[in-house]
């Protein structure tokens, strides 16, 4: 049970992180508006990536794994990709509140898209997220898991505990700065 709670704690800052890089990748180098840090914390955190990472397993790792089909076809990654879209989208859309009730606003603004809501959310993006699901969920995911199950126990728990007492001083200077 701890190993678990300790690989999800490691997702969870693995998925943040990332995200956090793509979010300044976009910022710098697609749409050239110049670096600001993309996570509501000090570090390099995008919680909201980490956040639906961890959700995107809980709520759709099983269905992933079953094998449907109608007829030939097999319809199975059809129907995770647009639980993907639909997860992320709903988390975007919490998340854009919650960010608005702690700190005044959220941090995007999707009204130059078609198809938004309040800017929170958009279709646009969702697609986006509904592809990087899929990277995240057949690719990335199964990888960082061979990689957790080759650590030896001390060896991660010594590597999480490092990384939470990192990642909770940044809470903590975050919002007490």
């Amino acid at each position: 049970m701890k190993r678990k709670v300790q690989e999800y704690f490691f997702y969870f800052i693995l998925y943040s992180v990332i995200g956090w890089f793509y979010e300044v990748f976009l910022e710098v180098v697609v749409y050239r508006w110049g670096f600001s840090n993309r996570g509501v914390l000090f570090g390099p955190y995008c919680v909201i990536y980490g956040t639906g990472a961890l959700i995107l397993i809980f709520s759709l790792g099983k269905l992933q794994k079953k094998r449907m089909y109608i007829g030939k076809l097999f319809i199975t990654p059809i129907l995770v990709f647009f639980g993907i879209i639909f997860v992320t989208t709903f988390v975007e859309l919490i998340g854009s509140y919650i960010m608005e009730l702690t700190t005044g606003n959220w941090m995007w603004d999707y009204r130059r898209f078609s198809f938004n809501f309040q800017g929170r959310i958009a279709l646009n993006p969702s697609i986006r997220f509904g592809i990087g699901g899929m990277l995240f969920l057949y690719v990335l995911q199964p990888l960082f898991e061979k990689l957790t199950e080759k650590l030896p126990s001390k060896t991660f728990t010594v590597i999480t505990g490092i990384i939470a007492m990192l990642f909770f001083t940044d809470v903590i200077i975050t919002f007490l700065l």
